[in-house]
C-alpha cells in the first residue's frame, strides 16, 4: 500500500521531482518528463519510452547512454499525454529521428500515435513500437492484442542499444520489431495494488489462491490458482513460457529442438523482494538449463513494478547474435548499469522551449460570450466528476485499474482552469475548448484522457471563434455530433464494445433526432435520458477494447465506466438538472 503521500492527485508529479533531485547528474526535466543529462551524438536515433507512474523504474529509471534518451511520465497509472511526449521527443532529437518505445495498451498507444503525427508534421520522423509480451493477455494466433509487461524490460533495451550503436531509424526499428516477436512474458499476483489516496486495493486475491496472468496497472488476473511452493510458481511460469517456445525461438531463425540462448527477466512487481525472487530463480535456471537453454546476462529484481503489488513476473527473450550483442551492450541508466560506458559531455542546449500550447485567438464579440458559456458548463463537468470519483473508480476496478475516476477528476479540473483562463485572455468558443481539450488530454492521460481531449477540441472546433448566422442551439448539436465522431475515430470503438461510445452515440442521434420538434434545451434532455439507459445497458455486454478487454465476462453485470461517467456529465448539464448553466438554456 502507498502511505507515504501528500495529495494524491500531485503524486506523480511529485515523485518526479523527487527522481530528478535524486539523479541531477544523470537526467535533466522537460515538460512531461526527462531526458539524458548527457549530449547525444549529432545524428543518433532518439528513443523515448514512456509509461504511467507506479512502475519504477520504467521508464524514467532506464533513461541515461546506452538505454532510453528520453522517458515521457504520465500519472499513476496512466500513460503520458501526446504533448508531453512531443515535449520529451523534442528534447530528446538530435537529427536522427525519435523511436517510441511502450507496453501496448489503449491509452498508451493512442498518445503515442498522436504524438508520432504531429512530430511528423513537424518535420521529425517519428516511429512507434508497443511491446506485445504477454501471453495470457491474448491469442498465440494474434500477439498485437497481447499487452506488454515485463518485456519492457528486454525488448527496449534491445532496441536502445541499437540506438546506441548508430543503426539508422529503419534498422533499430527492425531490430525492435525482431525483439519484440521473441519475447513472451508471464505474471502471478499474491495481493493487489493500492492507489495512492485509496483505501483499499484495486484487487484482492483470496488466501491460499494467486492470480495468474496479471496486469501491471492494478487489473486482476484472468485466473485464480491454489497457492504453490516457490518451485511451483517458478514450473508455472516455465511451462507458460516454453509452451510458445517454438513461435518466439522462430523470430529469430531458432530450432526449438536445438540449442537456444535467452535474455531473462524475473521481475518483482513492488512487494515481493529479492530473497524470494532468488528462491524462484533457482528453480527457473534449472529448468531452463534442462531444457537445453542458456541463460545470457540474466536480470533478477525489480524493473517493472506495479506500486505495491505482490507478484512477480517471468520474461524470456530467444536470442540471435545480432540481439545478444545488444542485449550484453553497455548501459549507464539510474536504475539498470551494465558494462562501462565511456563519459559523455554534459547537454548545454535550452531545454525551456519544448511544449506548445495552443493560441489564444482573439474571438468575436457573440463567440466570446459563447465562451463564457461553455466555461461554466466545464465547472458543473468538474463539479459532477468530483462528486462521482469514488463510483467511477470502483467501477473500472472490476475488469480495469481503477483510475477512471481519477483520471476523470484531474482532467475535468485542468479542463476548467483552461477554459478559464482562455476566456480572460479574450479568446472564443473554439479556442476555449481547444485549450480546454488540450488542458484534460494532458493531465487526464490514458484513454480517457485522449477521447475527452478530443472531444473537446472537435467540439470547439465545429462552434469557430467567429460570429455565426446559424442558431447556438444548432451550432451545439452540430459540435456534439464532432466530438462524438473524433471519439468514435479516435479509439475505434463501435456500439456493442463496451466503451462510451454506447452512450455517446445514442446520446447524439437523440440529441439531433429531436432537436426540430423540441428545441435544443429541451431536446438535450430527452437525450440525456437516453444516454444513462444506454450506459446502464452496457452492464449486458463483454468488453471488447481496452484493458476490460482481456478479463472477457468478469465486467458483466457491472456498466462500462466511460459510459457512465458520460451518461452522469450530460444529465447534469440538462434543463432539468439542478446543475444545468447558461450554456444549455434555450437561446435557438
Amino acid at each position: 500500500m502507498t502511505v507515504l503521500t501528500n495529495d494524491p492527485r500531485d503524486f506523480a508529479d511529485e515523485a518526479l521531482a523527487g527522481f530528478a533531485a535524486a539523479h541531477a547528474d544523470e537526467i535533466r526535466t522537460v515538460h512531461g518528463g526527462v531526458v539524458r543529462a548527457s549530449a547525444t551524438p549529432p545524428g543518433q536515433v532518439a528513443v523515448v519510452l514512456g509509461g504511467g507512474t507506479g512502475h519504477y523504474p520504467a521508464f524514467a529509471g532506464w533513461v541515461g547512454p546506452g538505454f532510453a534518451h528520453g522517458a515521457a511520465c504520465g500519472a499513476v497509472f496512466a500513460s503520458p499525454s501526446a504533448s508531453q511526449i512531443c515535449s520529451v521527443a523534442r528534447a530528446a532529437d538530435n537529427g536522427g529521428g525519435v523511436i517510441f518505445g511502450f507496453g501496448n495498451y489503449a491509452g498508451d498507444v493512442l498518445h503515442f500515435g498522436r504524438a508520432a503525427e504531429q512530430l511528423r508534421a513537424e518535420g521529425l520522423d517519428a516511429r512507434t513500437l508497443a511491446v506485445t509480451d504477454d501471453i495470457a493477455s491474448g491469442p498465440a494466433g494474434d500477439t498485437a492484442l497481447r499487452r506488454g509487461i515485463g518485456g519492457d524490460l528486454t525488448v527496449l533495451k534491445i532496441l536502445c542499444a541499437a540506438a546506441e550503436a548508430g543503426l539508422g531509424i529503419d534498422e533499430a526499428e527492425r531490430v525492435g520489431r525482431k525483439a519484440n516477436a521473441a519475447t513472451r512474458s508471464l505474471g502471478v499476483a499474491f495481493a493487489g495494488c493500492t492507489l495512492p489516496g485509496a483505501e483499499r486495493p484495486l484487487f484482492t486475491v483470496p488466501a491460499g489462491l494467486l492470480s495468474l496472468g496479471l496486469g501491471i496497472h492494478g487489473e486482476p488476473g484472468i485466473d485464480e490458482l491454489p497457492l504453490p511452493t516457490a518451485d511451483g510458481a517458478a514450473d508455472l511460469l516455465v511451462d507458460g513460457l516454453l509452451a510458445e517456445r517454438e513461435a518466439a525461438d522462430a523470430a529469430v531463425g531458432g530450432s526449438p529442438d536445438g540449442p537456444g540462448r535467452v535474455a531473462l527477466l524475473l521481475n518483482g512487481l513492488g512487494a515481493t523482494k529479492y530473497e524470494e525472487l532468488y528462491v524462484v530463480h533457482r528453480r527457473v535456471a534449472e529448468r531452463l538449463a534442462a531444457e537445453g537453454l542458456t541463460v545470457v546476462a540474466p536480470v533478477v529484481g525489480e524493473q517493472i513494478t506495479s506500486l505495491g503489488m505482490a507478484g512477480l513476473s517471468l520474461t524470456l527473450t530467444f536470442l540471435d547474435a545480432e540481439l545478444e550483442a545488444l542485449w550484453t551492450a553497455p548501459a549507464a541508466a539510474p536504475a539498470f548499469r551494465r558494462g562501462a560506458v565511456t563519459p559523455r559531455p554534459p547537454r548545454t542546449d535550452d531545454l525551456t522551449a519544448t511544449h506548445r500550447e495552443p493560441p489564444v485567438v482573439p474571438g468575436t464579440a457573440d463567440s466570446r460570450a459563447l465562451g463564457v458559456r461553455l466555461a461554466e458548463a466545464l465547472r458543473t463537468v468538474c463539479a459532477t466528476v468530483v462528486a462521482h470519483e469514488a463510483r467511477l473508480g470502483d467501477l473500472d476496478a472490476v475488469a480495469g485499474d481503477g483510475d477512471h475516476g481519477i483520471g476523470m477528476r484531474r482532467g475535468a479540473e485542468a479542463a476548467t482552469a483552461a477554459a478559464e483562463q482562455a476566456v480572460a485572455l479574450g479568446g472564443g468558443a473554439r479556442t476555449v475548448m481547444a485549450r480546454a481539450g488540450a488542458a484534460w488530454s494532458e493531465r487526464g492521460g490514458g484513454t480517457s484522457g485522449a477521447l475527452w481531449g478530443a472531444a473537446l477540441t472537435a467540439f470547439g472546433s465545429a462552434l469557430g471563434d467567429d460570429d455565426s448566422p446559424t442558431p447556438d442551439g444548432i451550432r451545439l448539436v452540430l459540435g456534439v455530433r464532432a466530438a462524438v465522431d473524433a471519439v468514435s475515430r479516435l479509439g475505434g470503438a463501435t456500439p456493442g464494445d463496451k466503451t462510451l461510445i454506447d452512450a455517446a452515440v445514442p446520446f447524439a442521434d437523440q440529441l439531433e433526432a429531436t432537436l426540430p420538434e423540441f428545441g435544443f434545451t429541451a431536446a438535450w434532455t430527452r437525450a440525456a435520458r437516453t444516454a444513462h439507459e444506454a450506459a446502464e445497458a452496457t452492464s449486458a455486454l463483454t468488453a471488447r477494447r481496452g484493458r476490460a478487454r482481456t478479463h472477457g465476462d468478469r465486467s458483466l453485470g457491472t456498466p462500462d465506466p466511460g459510459a457512465v461517467s458520460l451518461a452522469l456529465i450530460v444529465s447534469a448539464l440538462a434543463a432539468d438538472s439542478p446543475n444545468s448553466v447558461n450554456c444549455l438554456k434555450e437561446k435557438d
